[in-house]
């Protein structure tokens, strides 16, 4: 099967740039430093949502899926020695792409994350240039590229979904929940940075990376719709997923299991009883069993760092696939 890589980042804003665009006093203090700006855009009627290129990048979570094995992996900038490390982070999600040359697949991708890791991977000197190919070295890209917003190289599913119809968008949380699937647990985009400030960055990761599985869930889901998942390969890789998740020692996979029943782990809705259908066991009966699933992943825990990936975040990887 063709690698997929979903993904979702988590931002704060980036209050360094704010003072060098702001001429800020050396002397404010950061908290200082965002107020003022908060102030001057209440006074023009604009809300505390900062313009993209001042989204500072904190998190990038990434659910992969290649061959028989699903991964859940994070970057994050941890700031050791009190300095930001985005631009390792931005640099590790690029150099991802550019060895697997994956299938991208985001929620409001289009509209939101890849337009942050373009402006402030240019700001910090960040190399993608399998992720820019637009034909030059690759003449499959010219037809079909991770930035031609209506190629297929990356699916933005909000944006297809809605056919392009920025009044037709769906929320994430709102259409996993409809689906089956677990939806958004923890937090909100809206509380990440006041969670930054207290000191609370695993939260931060932890949240994304369940949003991160969401758009996978949803993504399979999108697969056996357009007809490229059957039944029993789309219930397998369901399975899979789930299976991944019940692995993991971590808190908020086990909230997002607990929230996932096992009856509607397949996402697949509780249709309208037809009393002319056969029994439900008679039916489960008639069916062919279950592929086998791979063994149990094992989870692997690793770090980022400004040169290379040594011991930073957590991914779950099967035993039949390692990075």
């Amino acid at each position: 099967m063709a690698p997929v890589l979903a993904f979702d980042i988590e931002t704060i804003p980036d209050v360094a740039g704010l003072r060098l665009l702001r001429g800020a006093d050396p002397a404010l203090s950061d908290a200082d430093v965002y107020a003022a700006e908060i102030a001057d855009r209440a006074a023009r009627n604009k809300g505390d949502f900062m313009p993209l290129h001042l989204h500072r990048v904190l998190v990038i979570s990434c659910v992969f899926r290649a061959g028989k094995g699903l991964q859940v992996r994070s970057f994050v900038d941890l700031e050791r020695d009190g300095r930001s490390e985005e631009a390792s982070v931005i640099q590790a999600f690029f150099d991802r792409v550019d060895e697997r040359r994956p299938q991208l697949v985001s929620w409001n991708g289009g509209g939101f994350d890849l337009p942050v890791l373009q402006q402030r991977g240019l700001r910090h000197g960040v190399v993608a240039g399998r992720y820019w190919d637009m034909g030059d070295d690759d003449r499959e890209h010219r037809y079909n590229n991770y930035i031609s917003r209506y190629h297929l190289r990356h699916i933005d599913l909000m944006d297809l979904l809605a056919m392009y119809q920025s009044r037709a968008n769906a929320p994430l949380d709102a259409m996993a929940k409809l689906c089956g699937f677990p939806g958004k647990l923890g937090m909100d985009g809206s509380q990440v940075y006041g969670a930054y400030l207290d000191g609370r960055r695993d939260e931060i990761r932890r949240y994304c990376e369940t949003d991160a599985m969401n758009t996978y869930l949803l993504w399979c889901r999108f697969e056996k719709m357009r007809g490229r998942l059957d039944k029993a390969g789309y219930r397998r890789e369901i399975a899979i997923a789930r299976d991944t998740v019940a692995a993991i020692d971590e808190p908020h996979w086990a909230e997002y299991l607990a929230a996932w029943p096992a009856e509607d782990a397949l996402g697949e809705g509780s249709p309208r009883r037809d009393d002319s259908a056969p029994p439900a066991d008679a039916a489960m009966a008639a069916e062919e069993p279950p592929p086998a699933l791979e063994p149990a992943p094992v989870a692997i825990v690793e770090t980022t760092t400004e040169t290379k990936t040594t011991e930073t975040t957590i991914y779950i990887d099967s035993s039949s696939i390692r990075a």
